[in-house]
């Protein structure tokens, strides 16, 4: 039981924590942001397998599942937003 409330309240910590840090940047921001943050996504991916092969109980292993999951979108949605704002820097080609 000791476990389950430990992994709870990492997860709901680590939600409220996010979500705080999110709220107070600026919207202008966000895209430049997104891009310097995927290396941490990525160590936070490294982190969510780890905790998804613990496979201490049922409760780590959804929890672990779901934060593969969340991780993964985060990554790949980094990367995909940093490639778009990386194309608004290209020239243009002009017809002649």
């Amino acid at each position: 039981m000791e476990i389950f409330v430990t992994a709870v309240t990492i997860f709901v910590l680590a939600i409220f924590v996010g979500f705080e840090i999110i709220t107070k940047i600026p919207p202008i921001l966000h895209t430049p942001l997104m891009s310097g943050s995927n290396a941490i996504s990525g160590i936070t991916l490294i982190g969510a397998l780890y905790a998804a092969g613990i496979q201490e109980s049922n409760i780590t292993k959804i929890l672990g599942l779901l934060s593969v999951i969340f991780a993964t979108v985060n990554v790949v949605g980094g990367f995909l937003v940093t490639h778009r704002m990386l194309g608004m820097f290209k020239k243009k080609d002009t017809p002649k």
